[in-house]
C-alpha cells in the first residue's frame, strides 16, 4: 500500500505545515523526522518542527515566499524514500519507586499490577521519540504498555525533577528539567536530558529509539554527581 501525498498549507505568513496523516503512527512519523532532517541546511528555514504526524518548516519571509518555498520541498516530497533516517538506541537509566518514583504505588493499584511488574513492563519496551515539546527536550514517547495507562493526577505537582520518569495516559515521558507537572512519576534518571551549554542542547531527538534500565539508588546517586561535574 502506497503512502498517501502529504498535504502542504500556509501556517500565518511565514511558517509551512506539512502533513503526512492524522493519526499517531511511526511510519508517519517517520517521513515527517526524515524530511525535517532532510532540510536541515536549507537556508531562510529558522525552525523545523515535527510532530507526530506533520512537519512545520518555519522561514524567513525576506528569503522564501510560500509558493518558492513549496516549490523547493516538493522534489523532497517525491523522492521520500531518499530522505534516510539514522536511527539511534540508547539506555535510559532509571531508579523507580520509592522518592524518586512517588507514583509508582499508585499505578500499580491502577493497573492492577504489582509494583514490581510495572517496572519490569516498564523498562521491558522500547519506545521511540515521536517529537520534543512542552518544554525543551520533553520527548514525548510511544511504545507504553496499553496495561500501564494511567490518568494524569488531578492536581499537578508545583515542581517536578529534571530526570523524573513519568506516565499520563497511554503515554510515558521523562522530563528535562524541573517544571510544574501533572503525569504520575514512577522514577527519576540522573542523565541531564536538556543542557543549553551541550551542542546539541538536547540528549534525546525525534527518531530515537530508547530503552529504560532499572537501577538502584546507589547507582543514581553515583551517576547524579557524575552528571553534574
Amino acid at each position: 500500500m502506497s503512502a498517501s501525498p502529504p498535504r502542504l498549507s500556509p501556517l500565518g505568513d511565514s511558517a509551512l505545515l506539512i502533513v503526512f496523516g492524522d493519526r499517531i503512527d511511526p511510519a508517519l512519523n517517520r517521513r515527517a523526522v526524515a524530511l525535517s532532517n532532510a532540510l536541515a541546511d536549507l537556508p531562510g528555514v529558522t525552525d523545523r518542527v515535527p510532530a507526530y504526524a506533520s512537519l512545520t518548516l518555519h522561514y524567513d519571509p525576506g528569503v522564501w515566499s510560500h509558493d518558492g518555498l513549496v516549490e523547493t520541498v516538493m522534489p523532497y516530497l517525491a523522492d521520500e524514500g531518499g530522505t534516510a533516517l539514522e536511527d539511534r538506541h540508547l539506555l535510559i537509566p532509571v531508579c523507580y519507586g520509592g522518592e524518586h518514583g512517588p507514583d509508582l504505588d499508585e499505578v500499580a493499584r491502577h493497573c492492577g499490577l504489582a509494583p514490581d511488574e510495572v517496572i519490569a513492563r516498564h523498562s521491558s519496551g522500547e519506545y521511540l521519540v515521536y517529537f520534543l515539546g512542552f518544554t525543551p527536550g520533553f520527548a514525548y514517547l510511544g511504545g507504553l504498555d496499553p496495561d500501564l495507562a494511567t490518568p494524569r493526577r488531578a492536581a499537578p505537582r508545583s515542581s517536578v525533577p529534571a530526570g523524573a520518569v513519568g506516565i499520563a495516559g497511554e503515554q510515558t515521558g521523562i522530563y528535562p528539567q524541573t517544571s510544574p507537572g501533572g503525569w504520575r512519576l514512577i522514577g527519576r534518571t540522573p542523565l541531564r536530558l536538556f543542557d543549553p551549554l551541550r551542542e546539541p542542547p538536547c540528549l534525546l531527538a525525534p527518531g530515537d529509539r530508547l530503552r529504560f534500565v532499572p537501577i538502584g539508588p546507589d547507582e543514581f546517586e553515583s551517576r547524579l554527581k557524575g552528571e553534574a561535574l
